[in-house]
């Protein structure tokens, strides 16, 4: 027994000892690591902290005067510049205002400095508890550092600079110096900067005459300013502001019944006149893009501090109602088309419905991915049947879609047996709209419109939509895509013959129209009139009504295709890109819907080319007049570019095209006989025109795909762009009485109903154009016109026979600056 227990007190020493060893092993080890962290520490500190940028404008804040861009009428439609915000001072900021903010951003913000521990160690332990970013922990130094120099990028090394710059700051800066610049640099949605700016945008009055509900609602914008501003959501604002309250009863800064007062006090949403949220009721971005870049080529980085006031010749109620037209017209074809399918899926936990924090949140991560594109508005599918889908906004706006109408466009993604690409199901991201009588599922237009419109008489751009939404892309559809125009070309053909002894009675043949591949040097070529359909022979005003493409070509084929080249340049098109080979009678060439826009406007003015123009004037920031446009007009001599008589008969038939023809839409709807114009289809229905007039307004409306293709079987200029272009003049000619056509002029007869020039009277005037006889030279053989067809046809990537009024196959689009 003895020796068993000296043995056992002989092991514990030992014991002790390793146990010993290993806490100081231990100590040492985390003492080196610890003192590696704080070499690293101190090296990351001293790499940094020179690079930190310096204060200077924080410290002396002057915000530059903006560029501002105004239609004709002044309505503000564009403002650019580093910094658009009503600045105050301070103490010019109210109290309430103040706490509100505090409240909901950073209630330490006088006690810590610059980073709230105890508010990370909350707000980790909140996240923690919920396994998700319930709370976040940004002070109010941090979103300033943020807000002035770095970027939002979530990396650790943003993350890094941030907390640096954050003590930086306030080892600058005091802690209402801080609060100041915070108060009139952050973001609060729909354009506005600062707490003043905002003020005025949601409320329509000046920030010292908000209540503490105001306030409050005001201080909640900043956790989601896109989504939690009033405008957007007021639901969610209204949620955030009840927030804002207690907090800011809880620390102290209302009573009871200042707390209760502003719970009970009704919220009035009305946007000052020329403030961020008032001043774009119209929808103005690419004309006010495009006079922002005119003026740059002048001004360069100049305009954007100097305090530039633009005035366009932009009619801000025709604007508007292109903007409108331009998007029904593309919500109707997507419409047509087959439904696509959802955005995407997610998964919805049975039961969320219950739990209107967690719903909410998922749709605010939705509505970050597919943001509402204006009256389309993402929301996420609860249930869907064929007969009702179910649309959660939020948890509190649940869309219950069942007109019969709404559910015939998505019902192949509600079949039973719907394939999973396009299958509608709960989790389902979609996009809702309102029309005037129901709600309607719909996809996300894939395809694109345009419309421009301008005086006849002087070129002054009245409005300009450039797409369906400026802010998915700043590419101007009307300046700057390079489209192949088809049958809307044809009229500049037509008056190319009037001129060389051809007259709306002369008798053309209709029949089908061939070239060898030894007549055109390449591949054989072999256009159709849109449904295969043919006559033996109409007459030139007949052939434009039907819009035969065998009436042009025939037309092109004996007048000459170099002359008809030579002759469109007077029109204002680019040579290079209309050449001279008979495919340019089907519109093969490349035009913009603005150089349509101003060969149409030849038509319209008695034949005078007036180059449109967008900016009227320009003043400096005290008023004064520092740029003015000096147009020209028509009637101006030296402008005169087509022999009166051709116009008078071209403006002639285009009414008749408008009136009796494939344009007849146009003459139905609006119910007027002055109007003219002329559609247009390319091959395989891939671009689709309408380009018309009165004597003092030409507009023209396109739609297709970015990246020509298809835009479906039977979809034509008639039915795709005539509808945009009527939905517009209906708004742009309102009250404006009809313009007859003005006196015949001076060698000009009309015989028998139809026109003809002195020099080509009945008997001179060519009578008939046919098929040449076998054997005969063919009109535009090499040195007239075919010498390059070949070519083109290769371009063109084949044969440029069409099921639609055009017949020319389209390149790719070329994209260059206006």
């Amino acid at each position: 027994m003895k020796s068993t227990t000296t043995s056992s007190k002989q092991k514990a020493p030992a014991a002790r000892s390793w146990f010993t060893r290993l806490v100081l092993k231990a100590i040492v080890l985390f003492a080196g690591l610890g003192l590696c962290g704080a070499l690293l520490l101190s090296l990351a500190l001293a790499l940094a902290w020179p690079n930190l940028p310096d204060l200077t404008a924080m410290i002396d804040y002057r915000p530059r005067v903006p560029l501002r861009i105004y239609t004709a009428d002044k309505v503000l439609i564009g403002e650019f510049g580093e910094e658009r915000r009503n600045v105050l001072r301070f103490d010019e900021i109210p109290d309430v205002m103040k706490s509100a903010i505090l409240a909901a951003e950073d209630d330490r913000f006088y006690q810590h400095g610059g980073i709230d521990w105890t508010g990370v160690l909350r707000a980790a332990l909140a996240n923690t508890i919920h396994m998700s970013k319930t709370q976040g922990a940004s002070t109010i130094t941090m979103q300033v550092a943020r807000n002035f120099y770095l970027s939002s990028e979530k990396t650790y090394t943003r993350k890094f600079y941030e907390l640096l710059l954050t003590f930086k700051i306030e080892a600058t800066l005091t802690k209402d110096q801080i609060l100041d610049l915070y108060m009139n640099q952050i973001f609060l949605g729909h354009r506005a900067y600062g707490f003043a700016a905002a003020s005025r945008t949601y409320f329509g009055k000046p920030l010292a005459d908000i209540s503490p509900a105001e306030a409050a609602m005001l201080a909640g914008i900043p956790k989601a300013p896109s989504r939690f501003n009033p405008i957007s959501n007021f639901e969610r604002a209204k949620a955030r502001q009840g927030y804002v309250l207690s907090r800011m009863r809880s620390l102290g800064y209302l009573t009871d019944a200042e707390y209760q007062r502003a719970v009970d006090q009704t919220i009035v949403i009305r946007s000052a006149a020329n403030t961020p949220g008032g001043r774009y009721g119209v929808h103005g971005d690419y004309p006010a893009e495009l006079a922002r870049q005119l003026l740059y080529g002048v001004y360069q980085d100049d305009i954007y501090s100097r305090g530039f006031n633009v005035y366009t010749t932009i009619d801000s109620k025709g604007q508007e109602a292109a903007y409108q037209a331009v998007r029904a017209g593309i919500l109707d074809y997507t419409r047509r088309a087959p439904y696509t399918g959802p955005e995407e899926n997610v998964t919805l936990p049975q039961g969320i419905e219950s739990n209107p924090e967690a719903l909410n949140d998922l749709i605010d991560e939705q509505q970050e991915k597919h943001p509402d594109n204006g009256d389309l508005m993402i929301g996420i599918v609860l249930s869907a049947s064929p007969t009702e889908v179910r649309v959660a906004r939020s948890a509190s706006q649940i869309i219950d879609i069942t007109d019969k109408r709404a559910l015939r466009v998505v019902a192949r993604g509600l079949v039973a047996n719907a394939k999973d690409a396009v299958r509608i199901q709960r989790g389902s991201v979609v996009y809702v709209h309102q029309t005037a009588e129901y709600w309607e599922l719909i996809n996300k237009p894939s395809i694109q419109a345009a419309l421009v419109s301008l005086s006849a008489q002087d070129g002054a751009i009245q409005a300009m939509v450039g797409g369906f939404d400026f802010d998915e892309g700043k590419f101007n559809r009307v300046t700057q895509a390079w489209r192949q125009p088809g049958s809307s070309f044809k009229p500049f053909i037509y008056a190319s013959s009037l001129e060389r002894g051809l007259t709306p009675a002369t008798q053309i043949s209709d029949e089908p129209f061939s070239l060898t591949a030894e007549q055109t040097g390449s591949k054989a070529w072999n256009p159709k009139n849109y449904g295969r359909s043919y006559e033996p022979m109409l007459t030139m005003r007949q052939g434009l009504y039907k819009s035969k493409n065998m009436i042009s070509i025939r037309i092109m084929q004996a007048v000459g295709p170099q002359y008809v080249q030579d002759y469109v340049t007077r029109f204002g098109f680019d040579r290079s890109r209309q050449p001279a080979v008979l495919p340019l009678a089907l519109g093969a060439g490349s035009v913009t819907p603005l150089q349509m826009a101003g060969g149409y406007a030849v038509f319209a003015n008695g034949g005078y080319r007036v180059p449109p123009y967008l900016i009227d004037y320009v003043t400096d920031s005290t008023g004064k007049i520092i740029m003015r446009s000096r147009p020209t007009v028509a009637g101006d001599t030296l402008a005169r570019v087509v022999d009166p008589r051709t116009v008078y008969v071209m403006d002639d038939m285009l009414r008749g095209v408008a009136t009796f023809g494939t344009g007849a839409r146009a003459h139905r709807e609006l119910k007027r006989n002055d109007i003219g114009g002329k559609t247009g289809t390319t091959n395989d229905s891939q671009d689709a025109w309408f380009a018309g007039f009165n004597p003092k307004l030409v507009a023209v409306a396109w739609m297709g795909f970015d990246q020509p293709k298809s835009m479906g079987q039977g979809e034509t200029g008639g039915g795709a762009a005539l509808p945009i272009w009527v939905d517009y003049m209906r708004v742009a000619l309102a009250g404006q009485p009809e313009i007859p056509p003005g006196p015949m002029p001076s060698g000009l007869t009309r015989i028998d109903g139809d026109f003809y020039f002195s020099e080509f009277p009945p008997g001179t005037a060519i009578a008939r154009v046919g098929l040449p006889a076998p054997g005969d030279p063919v009109p535009g053989a090499p040195g007239g016109g075919l010498d390059g067809i070949g070519t083109l046809l290769d371009q063109l990537h084949g044969d440029s026979g069409a099921d639609s009024d055009s017949g020319a196959a389209i390149p790719q689009p070329v994209r260059v600056p206006f």
